[in-house]
């Protein structure tokens, strides 16, 4: 487990470094997360013990909302003065999120049935 947890932080260190190094406009944790992504597909999958790993972070994620609820909580007044942007901005987001899931969903059906045919 050690171990695991180890390559998954150091993923998302490297991540960070390369983030601030090259100014990308990504987040480091998502240069991380390619990073570890691109080790998978160099080594066939997670082994049995990232895989282990992973499933008991994913258990426990509930545990890494608490702060940003606690956040919330802490600028209360602020989400009050400023309800209706970040409605927009929800409802935006997630009606973008939807029609792009469901592209991608229909990219990849149609690309399987050329496969199949």
């Amino acid at each position: 487990m050690l171990a695991a947890l180890s390559l998954l932080l150091l993923c998302q260190l490297i991540g960070e470094v390369l983030v601030r190094w090259l100014a990308l406009p990504v987040p480091g944790p998502v240069a991380g997360m390619l990073l570890l992504f691109l080790i998978l597909l160099l080594r066939d999958g997670p082994d049995e013990e990232l895989r282990t790993t992973s499933q008991n972070l994913l258990k426990h994620l509930s545990l890494l909302f608490v702060p940003a609820g606690t956040g919330i909580v802490l600028h209360l007044n602020r989400v009050g003065d400023e309800w209706l942007a970040l409605l927009l901005s929800l409802l935006l987001s997630t009606v973008l999120t939807l029609a792009v899931t469901a592209g991608v969903m229909q990219l990849c059906q149609r690309l399987t049935r050329k496969d199949a045919a």
